[in-house]
């Protein structure tokens, strides 16, 4: 009987793996025929500006250049100013972007820029000097069998555009 019961359970299970590996092979993502989609940050939008808290809005836009809707499972980041990390986090928004087409999403960022105030006051001084940016992250795709896209942005702004007068 405990013979019989064990051969069961091992033929289930390469039955099972038999079944997952037949569905991995299937799959755009295991083949090579996967493109990674492409993550750009679109917006940026203040909520909330305090003397000890600073809350903004990344929006980002994923493209599917694939034949097949990409599953997307959240975003892991970091935004750096200069060499000042900003703020660092995730988002957890599971969405599917259709294929070849498009899809936006919106990632809440809480930070505090207190504890960095004096080099940011330093960036400042030179409002015509150009600050450099950047964000880094890796967006989580697929559901049993996904990948990490990463996302790496670069760019910078200058202080004094966006100062009135």
């Amino acid at each position: 009987m405990f013979f019989q019961a064990q051969i069961t359970r091992t033929l289930g299970l390469l039955g099972l793996l038999g079944l997952l590996s037949g569905l991995a092979g299937c799959s755009t993502w295991v083949t090579g025929a996967f493109k990674d989609p492409d993550v750009q940050l679109v917006k940026v939008d203040v909520v909330k500006a305090r003397l000890l808290e600073q809350q903004f809005i990344l929006r980002f836009r994923v493209d599917n250049p694939n034949w097949a809707s990409l599953p997307i499972r959240g975003l892991d980041y970091e935004v750096f100013l200069n060499d000042i990390r900003l703020a660092k986090g995730e988002s957890s928004k599971w969405f599917t972007v259709p294929a070849r087409g498009r899809e936006e999403f919106d990632v809440l960022v809480t930070t505090n820029l207190w504890r960095h105030m004096k080099r940011i006051v330093k960036l400042l001084e030179e409002p015509d000097r150009p600050i450099q940016y950047q964000l880094q992250g890796k967006a989580k795709t697929g559901l049993l069998f996904g990948r990490k896209v990463l996302v790496s942005r670069y760019g910078e702004i200058t202080p004094g555009d966006y100062i009135r007068d």
